[in-house]
Order: structure tokens, then C-alpha cells, then sequence
């Protein structure tokens, strides 16, 4: 059976192309999630419309990341915890301790977008944000001790 993808799926295509699957797999998984519909060429006219404003939209969200990211990389942030005398932490810092500090900063930023190393001494880090699929913001974290 021919489908049309409607959103990209996993080893199977990207949005707009035309793809031949099971039709077991077409009419309980794709046609549900709404990830797929049949081939006519009412529905191909229609995806594209759908493309065009996608295009559009997709656009406009990288502008605004491209914005916020210039805004996050003048940021820095320091964060302090508890370590012993070797500088070994106590515990590590934590996607969700980041996106609380940005928060606290005027961001607002999911935790599962954020991208840290795995932090258990002191010092400073390198922290990815992911923004958007073509924007990622670098951001410098220093890890001090508590007093």
C-alpha cells in the first residue's frame, strides 16, 4: 500500500514523500497518529498546501531561536554545591537545575532541551541548548563550591 507521509517517521521517510508500507501498518499506526494518509491527488494538493505553511512557520520559529540564542550565549550562570576537598561533587548538576537557573534568567527553556556533560567536579562547562533543529546556543556553566 502507498501512503503520504503527512510528519517525517523514523525509517521509513520525510514529510511529503510517498512511501509503499504494509497495510496493516498503514491502518494501525500511521492513519491513527494522523503521520500518514492514502495517496489521491486531492491529498497530495493538500500536503502541500500544509508544506507551504509549515515552511513558513518553521521559518519564523528559527528566527526566533536564532534571537534567543544570541540572548542565551551573553549569559552566564554559576552554580554552587556542595564538594569535598578533592573538588569531587557531591551529586551533579541536572538539566532541570539548568533550565531553573534560565528561568530565574527570563528564559524559559525545556529541561529535555538542554544538553550537559555529566558534571561531578568543579569547574566550568559547556552546555548545549537545543533551540531549534538548526539552532543550538552554547552556554558556559561554572560549578563552585558551597560555603
Amino acid at each position: 500500500m502507498e501512503v503520504l507521509l503527512r510528519e517525517p517517521v523514523v525509517k521509513l521517510g520525510q514529510r511529503g514523500q510517498v512511501v509503499r508500507v504494509t497495510p496493516g501498518y498503514a491502518r494501525n499506526f500511521l492513519f491513527p497518529k494522523r503521520l500518514a494518509v492514502p495517496v489521491t491527488e486531492g491529498n497530495k494538493k493538500q500536503l502541500e498546501i500544509e508544506a507551504r505553511n509549515y515552511q513558513k512557520r518553521i521559518m519564523a520559529e528559527q528566527g526566533v531561536a536564532e534571537e534567543t540564542k544570541g540572548k542565551l550565549e551573553e549569559v552566564s550562570l554559576s552554580i554552587e554545591k556542595r564538594a569535598g576537598e578533592s573538588g569531587a561533587l557531591f551529586g551533579s548538576v541536572t538539566s532541570q537545575e539548568v533550565a531553573a537557573m534560565l528561568e530565574a534568567e527570563g528564559f524559559d527553556i525545556d529541561k529535555r532541551k538542554i544538553t550537559i556533560p555529566h558534571i561531578k567536579e568543579l569547574g566550568e562547562y559547556d552546555v548545549h541548548i537545543r533551540l531549534h533543529s538548526d539552532v543550538t546556543a552554547e552556554l558556559k556553566i561554572a560549578v563552585t563550591a558551597q560555603t
